[in-house]
């Protein structure tokens, strides 16, 4: 009950449009997915205990619906409306996960964006949208995002955003086939009482 409480929900703003991933998207996703390959693969979560065997399309919504079933993440797609066009395109993907209710209140933020839509702020916006929801709708007290020291569009995301770099984790995740440090950035509820989407929209 908990987790139906909590998802499926839509976020907009603008032509900016967050909303569950869903089995139907399987061919425009993948299409995306397939004409960004070699821009994400240097960024790309693995898993060491797969034997280099990548999830299905099919397989993956299901975990993560299985997740957003347990009050455990919020898997979005991110689409955007574009001039002539019936239904917003996916324009990448980002999901709060990792989430922790009780005494810690906190969750962890991932995402990618097509290479060709990137620099547009599509991103900040997105994330400044979910971690918005994830404070005042849904409690939350704290966001964290870990990104690859080397991954210079991620961190310009966090900057722009004013998330607070916590330092380097060593070998902290899996990345493209080896254990990545990353650096880890947060921000609380308290830092952003008028709302990340707002003052980001107002530093444009």
């Amino acid at each position: 009950m908990w987790g139906q409480a909590i998802w499926p929900v839509t976020l907009e703003s603008g032509d900016l449009v967050l909303r569950p991933i869903k089995l139907r998207d399987k061919a425009e996703w993948s299409q995306v997915r397939a004409r960004n390959a070699a821009w994400l693969q240097p960024w790309e979560a693995s898993n060491p205990a797969s034997q280099g065997q990548l999830p299905t399309f099919g397989g993956m919504v299901r975990v993560l619906n299985q997740q957003a079933r347990e009050a455990a993440a919020l898997p979005f797609i991110i689409t955007e409306r574009v001039p002539g066009k019936s239904k917003p395109a996916i324009a990448g993907q980002l999901t709060v996960s990792s989430i922790m209710w009780g005494s810690a209140m906190s969750a962890t933020l991932g995402y990618w964006v097509d290479q060709d839509r990137a620099g547009r702020g599509i991103v900040p916006t997105a994330v400044a949208m979910a971690t918005d929801h994830c404070f005042r709708q849904l409690g939350l007290h704290r966001m964290e995002i870990n990104i690859r020291p080397e991954n210079v569009a991620s961190l310009r995301v966090v900057e722009k955003l004013g998330f607070r770099d916590e330092g380097l984790r060593p070998r902290y995740l899996h990345i493209n086939g080896q254990w990545a440090d990353h650096r880890s950035f947060a921000l609380t509820a308290e830092e952003v009482p008028e709302g990340i989407l707002t003052r980001w929209l107002a530093s444009r």
